[in-house]
């Protein structure tokens, strides 16, 4: 038998003499089991906003891109795009040529981030199901159209249902900028916007998508494109993601960069990584706080127990063994509120996670608030919380066993 831990497990749950010390050890199980509850609760929400947030980007942002290593554009090899269409797990490519613009509509002026799409993109684009007005059809028989995010139709007065024509316009690559005739200097482009869609605020806010040869009109360029998306099989894992990325590096060659989406927007990924563990350790600050209270029943308990340690000590315990003891039963105090607020915690998540009990107010892309539980959390949850209890109780063990007991 663990002497030490019987001892402690009888010192647990046995009646104090002073009822104070079992209140304030009832206080500090129930307030490790509030903190590991959040902590589990808030990781999982947070794992589903973050998951939330990576699929409405998997409609714009391809599993994979290649772009050139250097310049702006690159002329795509048809034998290259052939080879990489044939692999595995690749389940369509388009080719893309994106800049920013200047875009003139009914009278409202701004900036965009325009990208130029190729046919099989418009027959098969993951934006349909995100239209709010109109269509995403980039012809009208042979008129091209455009179609914009739904920040930037607002910002420019945009509507599908009009009319009005939108001019693009960029700077003229082939010939100098002329103060005598600054309209000379410039390429534009004119289409009425077809459909209005929207993803998160970022894209809505910037993005407009037309045809990729009014794309090559406006920017001077024949062939040229700036980048090929390659989107695979639903249910590809990441593994073979990083698989098929190695083999087109292989077959692209030096001159190309292959990315996936980490590394297409990898300011915001690191971002949503920094949160979490942001989040993480202000839950865990707040845990150390609440774990004081173990400091302070574990204190109290050791001065209302000396008649017991010296008792102990005339039967041949040793510090090293009394230690443990106190050590042992402030831990189990911790360890009870641990294993109740990952019950409780895990519970209620799987709960929200199968059924969506609590629902987002107002219109929002999900009706319920997005939980996803991850067994990784569930386990640096455990891990965190116990070392916390485990440090918290031996403070008071340290300090009042060798000094004030004797």
């Amino acid at each position: 038998m663990n002497l030490p831990l019987f001892i402690a497990g009888r010192y647990l749950f046995a009646k104090k003499s002073h009822n104070v010390i079992n209140i304030i050890s009832a206080i500090s199980a129930i307030g490790m089991a509030i903190g590991t509850a959040a902590l589990v609760i808030i990781l999982s929400i947070y794992n589903g906003f973050d998951e939330l947030v990576k699929s409405t980007l998997s409609n714009v942002e391809p599993d994979i891109l290649i772009t050139p290593a250097k310049g702006k554009v690159f002329i795509p090899e048809e034998d290259m795009i052939g080879k990489v269409a044939a692999l595995p797990g690749v389940r369509q490519y388009h080719k893309i040529l994106e800049e920013n613009v200047f875009v003139d509509y009914d009278e409202h002026q701004g900036v965009a981030k325009a990208k130029g799409v190729d046919e099989s993109y418009e027959k098969d684009s993951p934006l349909i199901g995100h239209m709010t007005a109109g269509a995403f059809a980039l012809h009208k028989g042979e008129i091209p159209q455009m179609v914009a995010g739904a920040g930037l139709a607002y910002k420019m007065g945009m509507n599908p249902a009009f009319l009005s024509s939108a001019t693009i316009y960029f700077p003229a690559r082939d010939r100098n900028f002329s103060l005598a005739n600054p309209a000379a200097s410039i390429e534009s482009v004119s289409m009425r916007p077809a459909g209005i869609f929207t993803v998160n605020q970022q894209i809505d806010e910037e993005l407009m998508i037309m045809p990729l040869d009014q794309m090559r009109q406006l920017l001077g360029y024949e062939d040229e494109v700036s980048g090929i998306e390659i989107r695979m099989d639903e249910g590809v894992s990441a593994k073979e993601i990083r698989k098929t990325i190695g083999e087109i590096k292989d077959i692209a060659g030096p001159g190309f960069r292959v990315l996936d989406r980490f590394r297409q927007n990898t300011s915001l990924y690191k971002m949503m990584r920094y949160e979490k563990a942001a989040i993480f350790l202000i839950l865990i600050f707040i845990i150390i706080i609440i774990a004081f209270n173990i400091f302070g029943s574990l204190t109290m308990l050791i001065i209302e127990k000396k008649d017991d340690i010296e008792t102990f000590r005339s039967l041949g315990a040793t510090d090293r063994m009394l230690r443990k003891t106190f050590t042992l039963e402030g831990w189990l105090i911790s360890l009870l509120g641990l294993a109740a607020g990952l019950v409780i915690g895990t519970g209620f998540a799987l709960l929200q996670q199968k059924l969506g009990v609590i629902k987002m107010p107002g219109n929002f892309l999900v009706n319920s608030y997005p939980v996803i539980v991850q067994w990784s959390d569930i386990l640096l949850t455990i891990a965190g919380v116990a070392l916390i209890g485990y440090l918290i109780a031996l403070l008071p063990v340290k300090r009042n066993i060798t000094s004030e007991t004797r």
